[in-house]
Protein backbone atom coordinates (compact mmCIF):
# COMPACT_ATOMS: atom_id res chain seq x y z
CA UNK A 1 0.00 0.00 0.00
CA UNK A 2 1.50 3.49 -1.05
CA UNK A 3 3.04 5.42 2.34
CA UNK A 4 0.95 8.74 2.27
CA UNK A 5 1.69 11.33 5.24
CA UNK A 6 0.42 11.37 8.03
CA UNK A 7 -3.22 12.59 8.25
CA UNK A 8 -6.21 11.73 10.32
CA UNK A 9 -6.49 8.70 7.98
CA UNK A 10 -4.56 6.89 10.37
CA UNK A 11 -7.19 6.65 12.51
CA UNK A 12 -9.09 4.44 9.96
CA UNK A 13 -10.37 7.00 7.49
CA UNK A 14 -9.32 6.03 4.12
CA UNK A 15 -7.46 9.28 2.26
CA UNK A 16 -9.74 11.56 0.17
CA UNK A 17 -9.60 11.40 -3.42
CA UNK A 18 -7.76 15.15 -3.69
CA UNK A 19 -4.98 13.77 -1.14
CA UNK A 20 -4.41 10.56 -3.64
CA UNK A 21 -4.59 13.37 -6.28
CA UNK A 22 -2.05 15.24 -4.86
CA UNK A 23 0.01 12.45 -3.97
CA UNK A 24 0.31 11.08 -6.82
CA UNK A 25 1.19 14.43 -8.54
CA UNK A 26 4.06 14.86 -6.00
CA UNK A 27 5.73 11.77 -6.76
CA UNK A 28 5.62 12.21 -10.45
CA UNK A 29 7.35 15.24 -10.20
CA UNK A 30 9.78 13.82 -7.93
CA UNK A 31 10.51 11.22 -10.34
CA UNK A 32 10.75 13.64 -13.38
CA UNK A 33 13.18 15.64 -11.40
CA UNK A 34 15.32 13.08 -10.74
CA UNK A 35 15.11 11.54 -14.45
CA UNK A 36 16.44 15.45 -15.09
CA UNK A 37 18.99 15.27 -12.84
CA UNK A 38 20.25 11.75 -13.55
CA UNK A 39 23.76 12.13 -15.43
CA UNK A 40 23.29 11.09 -19.43
CA UNK A 41 25.44 8.82 -21.09
CA UNK A 42 27.57 10.46 -24.59
CA UNK A 43 25.17 8.08 -26.33
CA UNK A 44 22.16 9.67 -25.06
CA UNK A 45 23.80 13.03 -25.66
CA UNK A 46 24.80 12.45 -28.64
CA UNK A 47 21.12 11.15 -29.48
CA UNK A 48 19.65 14.18 -27.47
CA UNK A 49 21.87 17.17 -29.50
CA UNK A 50 21.04 14.95 -32.87
CA UNK A 51 17.51 15.34 -32.21
CA UNK A 52 17.69 18.74 -31.41
CA UNK A 53 19.83 19.81 -34.50
CA UNK A 54 17.60 17.85 -36.82
CA UNK A 55 14.86 19.92 -35.31
CA UNK A 56 16.92 22.99 -36.05
CA UNK A 57 17.64 22.31 -39.73
CA UNK A 58 13.78 21.17 -40.32
CA UNK A 59 12.69 24.72 -38.85
CA UNK A 60 14.81 26.89 -40.98
CA UNK A 61 14.25 24.68 -44.34
CA UNK A 62 10.39 23.07 -43.54
CA UNK A 63 9.49 25.64 -46.30
CA UNK A 64 11.77 23.59 -48.89
CA UNK A 65 10.92 20.13 -47.41
CA UNK A 66 7.24 20.86 -48.07
CA UNK A 67 7.79 22.28 -51.42
CA UNK A 68 9.75 19.24 -52.82
CA UNK A 69 7.51 16.77 -50.68
CA UNK A 70 4.57 18.40 -52.97
CA UNK A 71 6.77 18.38 -56.20
CA UNK A 72 7.59 14.49 -56.01
CA UNK A 73 3.72 13.70 -54.95
CA UNK A 74 2.15 16.03 -58.49
CA UNK A 75 5.14 15.27 -60.43
CA UNK A 76 5.52 11.33 -60.11
CA UNK A 77 1.82 10.63 -61.90
CA UNK A 78 3.19 12.76 -65.15
CA UNK A 79 6.16 10.07 -64.50
CA UNK A 80 3.95 7.27 -65.59
CA UNK A 81 2.25 7.99 -69.16
CA UNK A 82 5.93 9.45 -70.15
CA UNK A 83 6.78 6.15 -68.84
CA UNK A 84 4.27 4.00 -71.01
CA UNK A 85 5.20 6.14 -73.95
CA UNK A 86 8.37 5.03 -73.88
CA UNK A 87 7.43 1.52 -74.02
CA UNK A 88 8.37 1.09 -69.90
CA UNK A 89 4.58 -0.30 -68.94
CA UNK A 90 6.09 -2.04 -65.82
CA UNK A 91 7.36 1.33 -63.88
CA UNK A 92 4.01 3.02 -65.03
CA UNK A 93 1.82 0.25 -64.19
CA UNK A 94 3.70 0.37 -60.30
CA UNK A 95 3.62 4.42 -59.96
CA UNK A 96 -0.56 3.96 -60.49
CA UNK A 97 -0.34 1.04 -58.10
CA UNK A 98 1.32 3.79 -55.76
CA UNK A 99 -1.61 5.97 -55.90
CA UNK A 100 -4.50 3.39 -56.39
CA UNK A 101 -5.09 3.92 -52.22
CA UNK A 102 -4.93 7.78 -53.10
CA UNK A 103 -6.70 8.59 -55.76
CA UNK A 104 -9.87 7.23 -57.65
CA UNK A 105 -7.73 7.61 -60.92
CA UNK A 106 -11.00 7.09 -63.02
CA UNK A 107 -10.14 7.60 -66.45
CA UNK A 108 -12.82 10.18 -67.45
CA UNK A 109 -11.82 12.56 -64.84
CA UNK A 110 -7.88 12.23 -65.73
CA UNK A 111 -6.08 14.23 -67.99
CA UNK A 112 -4.21 11.95 -70.89
CA UNK A 113 -0.89 13.19 -72.46
CA UNK A 114 0.53 12.13 -75.69
CA UNK A 115 -2.52 11.74 -77.78
CA UNK A 116 -5.29 13.95 -79.41
CA UNK A 117 -7.26 15.13 -76.42
CA UNK A 118 -5.90 16.42 -72.70
CA UNK A 119 -9.29 14.77 -71.32
CA UNK A 120 -12.11 12.47 -72.32
CA UNK A 121 -15.85 12.01 -71.62
CA UNK A 122 -17.14 9.31 -70.01
CA UNK A 123 -19.55 8.39 -73.40
CA UNK A 124 -16.31 9.16 -75.67
CA UNK A 125 -14.25 6.50 -73.47
CA UNK A 126 -17.68 4.24 -73.34
CA UNK A 127 -17.82 4.36 -77.75
CA UNK A 128 -14.33 3.85 -78.20
CA UNK A 129 -12.54 1.70 -75.06
CA UNK A 130 -15.89 0.11 -73.53
CA UNK A 131 -17.37 0.18 -70.39
CA UNK A 132 -14.63 -1.12 -68.04
CA UNK A 133 -12.85 2.31 -68.76
CA UNK A 134 -15.03 3.67 -66.43
CA UNK A 135 -14.05 1.57 -63.69
CA UNK A 136 -11.66 3.25 -60.92
CA UNK A 137 -8.02 2.42 -61.35
CA UNK A 138 -8.96 1.14 -64.78
CA UNK A 139 -7.73 2.08 -68.55
CA UNK A 140 -4.55 3.58 -68.30
CA UNK A 141 -4.37 4.51 -71.82
CA UNK A 142 -3.13 3.35 -75.18
CA UNK A 143 -0.99 4.94 -77.69
CA UNK A 144 -4.51 6.24 -80.19
CA UNK A 145 -6.37 8.06 -76.92
CA UNK A 146 -2.98 8.81 -74.95
CA UNK A 147 -1.32 7.97 -71.75
CA UNK A 148 -3.50 8.56 -68.58
CA UNK A 149 -1.57 10.72 -65.56
CA UNK A 150 -2.06 8.91 -62.30
CA UNK A 151 -3.68 11.34 -60.56
CA UNK A 152 -7.26 13.02 -61.54
CA UNK A 153 -7.77 16.00 -62.45
CA UNK A 154 -8.80 17.68 -59.13
CA UNK A 155 -5.91 16.10 -57.49
CA UNK A 156 -3.78 17.52 -59.94
CA UNK A 157 -5.13 20.99 -59.53
CA UNK A 158 -5.13 20.57 -55.85
CA UNK A 159 -1.39 19.67 -55.41
CA UNK A 160 0.01 21.67 -57.93
CA UNK A 161 -1.61 24.40 -56.23
CA UNK A 162 -0.05 23.70 -52.78
CA UNK A 163 3.52 23.53 -55.08
CA UNK A 164 3.22 26.77 -56.80
CA UNK A 165 1.55 28.29 -53.48
CA UNK A 166 4.65 27.52 -51.41
CA UNK A 167 6.67 28.82 -54.21
CA UNK A 168 5.20 31.97 -54.04
CA UNK A 169 5.11 31.89 -50.41
CA UNK A 170 8.77 31.45 -49.95
CA UNK A 171 9.46 33.83 -52.80
CA UNK A 172 7.69 36.43 -50.86
CA UNK A 173 9.73 36.06 -47.90
CA UNK A 174 7.41 34.19 -45.97
CA UNK A 175 5.99 37.36 -45.03
CA UNK A 176 2.02 35.96 -45.66
CA UNK A 177 -0.54 36.48 -42.94
CA UNK A 178 -3.00 33.73 -42.22
CA UNK A 179 -6.31 33.85 -44.30
CA UNK A 180 -9.01 33.95 -41.95
CA UNK A 181 -11.03 30.76 -41.33
CA UNK A 182 -14.32 32.27 -42.64
CA UNK A 183 -12.17 32.90 -46.16
CA UNK A 184 -10.87 29.48 -45.89
CA UNK A 185 -14.19 27.89 -45.86
CA UNK A 186 -15.64 30.18 -48.32
CA UNK A 187 -13.18 30.05 -51.43
CA UNK A 188 -11.49 27.00 -50.16
CA UNK A 189 -14.00 24.56 -48.91
CA UNK A 190 -17.24 25.13 -50.07
CA UNK A 191 -16.07 25.38 -54.14
CA UNK A 192 -14.50 22.05 -54.00
CA UNK A 193 -17.53 20.76 -51.59
CA UNK A 194 -20.13 21.74 -53.47
CA UNK A 195 -18.09 20.51 -56.44
CA UNK A 196 -17.59 17.52 -56.00
CA UNK A 197 -20.38 16.68 -53.25
CA UNK A 198 -22.89 17.31 -55.95
CA UNK A 199 -21.40 14.86 -58.16
CA UNK A 200 -21.04 12.13 -55.53
CA UNK A 201 -24.44 12.85 -54.52
CA UNK A 202 -25.90 12.37 -57.62
CA UNK A 203 -23.71 9.29 -58.66
CA UNK A 204 -25.44 7.75 -55.27
CA UNK A 205 -28.81 8.57 -56.07
CA UNK A 206 -28.29 6.72 -59.25
CA UNK A 207 -26.84 3.83 -58.45
CA UNK A 208 -29.23 4.03 -55.06
CA UNK A 209 -33.00 4.70 -57.04
CA UNK A 210 -31.85 3.36 -60.64
CA UNK A 211 -35.83 4.23 -61.47
CA UNK A 212 -35.51 8.02 -61.13
CA UNK A 213 -34.91 9.58 -64.32
CA UNK A 214 -32.40 12.56 -62.90
CA UNK A 215 -30.51 14.68 -65.64
CA UNK A 216 -26.92 14.22 -65.85
CA UNK A 217 -24.20 16.12 -63.36
CA UNK A 218 -21.37 15.17 -63.76
CA UNK A 219 -18.62 18.23 -63.44
CA UNK A 220 -16.42 19.31 -65.98
CA UNK A 221 -12.15 19.46 -65.95
CA UNK A 222 -12.81 23.36 -65.57
CA UNK A 223 -14.70 22.83 -62.73
CA UNK A 224 -12.65 20.51 -61.34
CA UNK A 225 -9.40 22.63 -62.27
CA UNK A 226 -10.96 26.14 -60.39
CA UNK A 227 -12.42 24.51 -57.69
CA UNK A 228 -9.11 22.02 -56.91
CA UNK A 229 -6.54 24.99 -57.24
CA UNK A 230 -8.61 27.35 -54.91
CA UNK A 231 -8.84 24.41 -52.15
CA UNK A 232 -4.89 24.10 -52.54
CA UNK A 233 -3.87 28.08 -52.51
CA UNK A 234 -6.15 28.54 -49.29
CA UNK A 235 -4.88 25.91 -47.91
CA UNK A 236 -1.50 27.26 -48.10
CA UNK A 237 -2.33 30.54 -47.64
CA UNK A 238 -4.42 29.38 -44.39
CA UNK A 239 -1.41 26.74 -42.87
CA UNK A 240 2.00 28.19 -43.58
CA UNK A 241 1.86 31.16 -41.90
CA UNK A 242 1.12 29.27 -38.62
CA UNK A 243 3.62 26.87 -39.71
CA UNK A 244 6.43 29.38 -40.01
CA UNK A 245 5.70 30.99 -36.91
CA UNK A 246 5.95 27.80 -35.05
CA UNK A 247 9.53 26.76 -36.28
CA UNK A 248 10.44 30.24 -36.31
CA UNK A 249 9.70 30.14 -32.05
CA UNK A 250 11.35 26.37 -31.86
CA UNK A 251 14.16 28.25 -34.26
CA UNK A 252 15.00 31.21 -31.90
CA UNK A 253 14.81 29.25 -28.63
CA UNK A 254 17.79 26.40 -30.07
CA UNK A 255 19.98 29.27 -30.93
CA UNK A 256 19.67 30.67 -27.68
CA UNK A 257 20.21 27.39 -25.84
CA UNK A 258 23.04 26.66 -27.94
CA UNK A 259 24.08 29.63 -29.62
CA UNK A 260 23.28 28.21 -33.10
CA UNK A 261 22.95 30.64 -36.10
Amino acid sequence: MADFPPTDDDQGVQPGTAQVLAEVERRRQEGAQALRQRPRSPFERRLVLFADRLIYWLGRHWLAVANMAALVYVGLPFLAPILMAAGMERPARVIHALYTPLCHQLPFRSFYLFGPQLTYTAEELRQWVGSSALLPHSFLGNAELGFKIALCQRDVAIYGAILLAGLAYGLSGKRWRPMPGWAYVVFGLLPVGLDGGLQLLYYFVIQTFPSLQLPSFESTPLRRVITGSLFGLATVWLAYPYVQATFQEIVETLEKRFGWH
